[in-house]
């Protein structure tokens, strides 16, 4: 779908400097600007690339004052980054601007599915599914008995949400994601380990973002809780019985053992492990690959395995780097301390 810069220009409020028919289909990075495709300025360093770029249109700051002659339409607006936001928001809802039913996916006679905005081929919607308005869900994607679709909720193909899992408004879920499997419960005995039966659920609140290929357990009684705002990045695990406040953020391959309780706001680097029955306090930090075992403070700055306050840890690297040419001073003095001792008792006979 063509839009022309008038158009773009009037969702923006913004002003057009050129050719007000031009068409974009795309969006391309200014440095690999494209006919056909809107690109933008924001920052300074960039700005060289827009004498060059092929886009046909370029977003950019009103305070923008070119030095050479630019053959690209452009659109001057406020702030050019927040912009390029509204706009790639928009371009995603036109692009997956899915409608209708597939006759090839399966909805139980025991659920009421006339809210639903898209369902794809091969999924599967279990009995007594509550749903909610404007729910898309894309193929192979299987939502079981008892499940609570708040409104605005997408799941992306192949996305599996286990029974009685509680998903709130705005939530989107990417492909591959599992949503209340089984936590890992399981009682060691004299030869094996028996599997004790999880029969909570996952609660998800509203504006919850999960990424591809994530997992989020069933806690054992009760309910593993990701609340309002969260943000889980792909590849992640979270146990069974976790609850993550509001507003955190963790990012890939982290994983939170069970019953963990991580506060508001808190920031998770990537491969960062917690260990489980922690505390974490609100607006906590995680440098990346730092390994939690023990309760975290509120507001606190942490890295290392096991983890501990930043500017110890940086302040304890310095000397970890040094630990070669510690060494070596180390063996240079005992050696030197020998012959001394040496020395001294030739001295003393």
């Amino acid at each position: 779908m063509d839009f022309s810069a008038k158009q773009i220009a009037e969702l923006l409020d913004g002003e057009i400097v050129g050719n007000e028919n031009s068409l974009v289909s795309d969006i391309s990075r200014i440095e690999e600007g494209r006919k056909g495709t809107i690109s933008f300025l924001s920052n300074p360093k960039y700005e060289k690339y827009i004498y060059s770029t092929n886009a046909s249109i370029v977003l950019v700051n009103k305070s923008f004052k070119p030095s050479q002659k630019i053959k690209s339409t452009l659109i001057k607006v406020d702030d050019s980054y927040k912009s390029v936001a509204i706009l790639l928001s928009f371009y995603d809802s036109v692009v997956n601007n899915k409608k209708g039913i597939s006759e090839l996916s399966f909805i139980s006679e025991k659920t009421n599915a006339k809210n639903l905005l898209y369902l794809g081929e091969f999924s599967f919607i279990g009995d007594n599914v509550k749903i909610g308005n404007n729910i898309k869900i894309y193929p192979q994607v299987y939502v079981g008995d008892n499940v609570i679709l708040g409104n605005n909720v997408t799941l992306h193909a192949g996305v599996k949400v286990y029974h009685g899992t509680v998903i709130g408004d705005n939530c989107v879920i990417n492909a591959g994601s599992v949503i209340g499997g089984d936590g890992f419960g399981f009682a060691p005995s004299d030869s094996d380990y028996k599997r004790i039966p999880q029969v909570g659920n996952v609660i998800l609140e509203d504006n919850v973002d999960i990424g591809a290929n994530s997992t989020i357990d069933r806690a054992t009684m009760g309910s593993t809780i990701i609340r309002k705002g969260v943000k889980i990045d792909n590849l992640v695990q979270i146990a069974h019985n976790v609850e993550i406040d509001s507003n955190t953020v963790v990012a890939a391959q982290s994983g939170v053992s069970g019953s963990t309780k991580i506060g508001k706001n808190v920031m998770i680097a990537g491969q960062v492990g917690f260990a489980g029955h922690l505390t974490i306090g609100d607006n906590a930090k995680f440098a990346a690959k730092s390994g939690i075992a023990n309760n975290v403070a509120k507001n606190s700055i942490n890295q290392g395995i096991p983890a501990y306050n930043l500017r110890d840890f940086q302040k304890a690297y310095i000397f970890y780097k040094r630990l070669p040419q510690t060494n070596n001073r180390i063996d240079e003095l005992e050696k030197q301390v020998k012959e001394l001792t040496e020395i001294v008792n030739k001295l003393t006979k």
